[in-house]
């Protein structure tokens, strides 16, 4: 049996997971950053964005550098693209998450959080022990998004569209925190899910 525990967090777009993953960081949490795995298994001339250049040669230039806000455009409008680069680009995703427990365990850390988006999507959920959700109103997470990204509501909208609704985070998920605006109360529930996964762990 391993001496360690893998979560993953994930959640609605614009849910506040950012805020949530920190607080999970300053409990002790190692975290893995499947956002910034993602862009990093896209940077320019990667394996992987010569395969999505075969797929959408439009995004890319010679140099095999992804125009992410034209992808974005593209498969937050047709679901069909979206399983398309969904299919590419998870498993270049999977490997690094693998690769990065492995070096987080060896380096001895207990609790190991994924804080990764499209964790159902991508079946990152098959490597955790525990999934714990964000979700938030769909008016302030389309608020913090149009702040965050700049983007459009129509984008906005087309994103939300494109994913999985509150129901399905409640119905999958260890643990769900609710994060409309006050930062105390998400970070006062994540101490309380942490100390629920430490009794568990630890008897």
């Amino acid at each position: 049996m391993r001496d360690y525990i893998i979560c993953g967090l994930t959640g609605q777009s614009g849910a506040g997971k950012t805020t949530v993953s920190n607080a999970f960081k300053d409990g002790g949490f190692a975290i893995i950053n499947c956002d910034e795995i993602s862009k990093n298994v896209t940077n320019s001339g990667s394996d992987c964005n010569k395969e999505l250049a075969l797929l959408f040669p439009q995004c890319f230039d010679e140099s095999y550098t992804l125009d992410r806000q034209k992808m974005a455009e593209i498969v937050f409008n047709d679901k069909g693209s979206l399983a398309t680069l969904n299919k590419t680009i998870f498993p270049y995703i999977t490997r690094e998450i693998v690769m990065q427990i492995g070096k987080l365990a060896n380096q001895g850390k207990k609790y190991i959080l994924l804080d990764a988006p499209t964790l159902f999507e991508a079946k990152a959920d098959s490597l955790c022990d525990v999934i714990i959700s964000c979700i938030a109103n769909k008016d302030i997470r389309a608020k913090r998004i149009a702040m965050r990204d700049n983007i459009s509501e129509e984008l906005i909208a087309s994103r939300f569209d494109s994913q999985k609704d509150e129901q399905f985070f409640i119905d999958h998920s260890d643990y769900v925190i609710e994060n409309n605006g006050d930062m105390n109360s998400a970070i006062l529930r994540v101490n309380e899910i942490i100390e629920s996964i430490k009794r568990k762990i630890n008897g």
